[in-house]
């Protein structure tokens, strides 16, 4: 009790999204979930993460700066799988955060990548399984 029941991201190019987002969370153990003509969604466990491009969206900028989401992070397995996904990412419509502290961007005892998408949204990949610093 008490974990994510899912958490829904709108989007504004949902195959520019499909593509990067689906890549990752592929790598990080995620399986495709649902799909629509406006939306797909990925699971991991009983939580699931949704892309939607819907009508309802009254603006297309996404800004993790502002007041709202600033990323999502996930467990990464450990350092190697990070260091692997950040040398794939640019190909996949990523980019490193923060290049010249990677990767000790988040402090001295935690390894991890921020990385973002074309569209703003960032994702923190973080080595390791544990709550305790990487």
């Amino acid at each position: 009790m008490g974990g994510f029941h899912h958490v829904e991201l709108w989007v504004p190019d949902l195959a520019a999204s499909r593509e990067s987002w689906g890549w990752l969370l592929g790598e990080l153990g995620w399986s495709p979930y649902q799909d629509w003509k406006g939306g797909c969604s990925w699971r991991f466990g009983e939580s699931y993460l949704v892309m939607e491009c819907s009508v309802a969206m009254t603006d297309c900028g996404h800004n993790r700066l502002r007041p709202g989401l600033n990323h999502l992070a996930f467990h990464a397995e450990d350092t190697a799988t990070v260091d692997r996904l950040v040398e794939e990412a640019p190909a996949k419509g990523w980019e490193l955060l923060y290049p010249e502290r990677h990767p000790y961007a988040g402090g001295p005892e935690h390894y991890a990548a921020y990385i973002a998408d074309r569209h703003g949204f960032e994702a923190e990949l973080v080595a390791g399984t544990s709550l305790e610093p990487a």
